[in-house]
């Protein structure tokens, strides 16, 4: 927990991207970095914040956190992520929205994002982790699938846009601080489900999500027991099969709703839900919006994204190949 004299000495600092260097510290709440994880962060500032999105299919990034922070970013939007530390991947899933994951001072960290993605960044000095408390010990390459709290302070943040100011903005950090002092970490691991198992399992749901398809018939095609495949599937991917089943289901019902005229009910049946009730409130739970809603924003977004130049690939978009090899 932080004690109230760090919490009133703590502050925020909103850095300048190299990108963006001509905006000041005192109008822009969160830095658009350039590169990932690259933003000027002063040492006298307690907790910095930043904002990383991508919209290539796949990219591939490294950085060293600093001696004297801890790194915490938290997805803003589901994304496909690799992380790698010496040669050895931490995690290898997909990343839903309100994901958070916590690397720890002075440790390179490589990432794969296999998907467009979106984080918000928090670089939080380690004056606000005091060594007596335990928690501290396993914050290194913590990754918490849908962390609620999280969510909702990133959502906050990002909500306000440029227009949060200073005061709001250092109450979330505070807060993410306080939480991440706070988290009970997992007590035992269990192992992912084997790269082929789930490759097999993935293709299966692939080719049959429009219709019902149960746990045991999930576990037949893995080779494994209900128990021990819901186990690893959900540590290979950080979804339980059926939310993985169901997640699934609305990635391909955005494609028809992006793409296609269909009446949501005629969408519903196509993607495996028996009512358009049902579709859409799983749609909404998933997305944070109506399907209607998703629709009309989707096709209002397209233009502009459109008319924005094609970034150009980082120059270290291939040095994981040789580390993943």
């Amino acid at each position: 927990m932080l004690t109230d004299l760090q919490a009133a000495h703590a502050w925020i600092e909103f850095p300048t991207s190299r990108r963006d260097h001509e905006v000041s510290h005192e109008t822009q709440a969160i830095a658009r970095e350039s590169g990932w994880r690259q933003i000027d962060c002063g040492p006298e500032a307690a907790i910095a914040i930043s904002r990383w999105e991508d919209s290539r299919a796949t990219s591939s990034h490294q950085a060293t956190t600093p001696e004297d922070r801890y790194f915490v970013a938290i997805a803003l939007k589901s994304a496909r992520v690799k992380l790698i530390r010496d040669r050895q991947i931490i995690f290898d899933g997909t990343m839903p929205a309100g994901t958070l994951y916590v690397s720890a001072p002075s440790k390179l960290l490589g990432v794969q994002f296999q998907s467009p993605c979106a984080f918000l960044h928090f670089h939080i000095s380690t004056d606000l982790f005091p060594a007596a408390l335990p928690a501290t010990e396993g914050l290194n390459d913590l990754v918490l699938l849908r962390d609620p709290l999280a969510a909702e302070l990133a959502k906050a943040l990002t909500e306000h846009g440029d227009a949060a100011d200073r005061q709001f903005a250092r109450c979330i950090g505070q807060t993410l601080a306080m939480h991440l002092t706070r988290i009970e970490l997992p007590r035992a691991k269990v192992n992912a489900l084997l790269k082929w198992r789930l490759r097999r399992v993935e293709q299966y749901i692939a080719d049959r999500f429009d219709r019902c398809i149960s746990l045991s018939e999930l576990a037949n095609v893995a080779g494994l027991s209900r128990m021990h495949f819901a186990a690893q599937f959900r540590a290979a991917t950080g979804y339980r099969p059926r939310e993985y089943l169901l997640n699934h289901r609305v990635e391909h019902a955005k494609i028809l709703l992006t793409t296609t005229e269909r009446p949501l009910a005629e969408i519903a049946l196509a993607v495996g839900f028996s009512t358009q009730a049902h579709f859409s409130t799983v749609f909404k739970r998933i997305s944070g919006q109506s399907p209607a809603r998703w629709r009309l924003a989707s096709r209002a977004a397209r233009p502009a994204a459109e008319a924005l130049p094609r970034r150009r690939p980082a120059a270290d978009s291939n040095w994981m190949v040789g580390a993943a090899a």
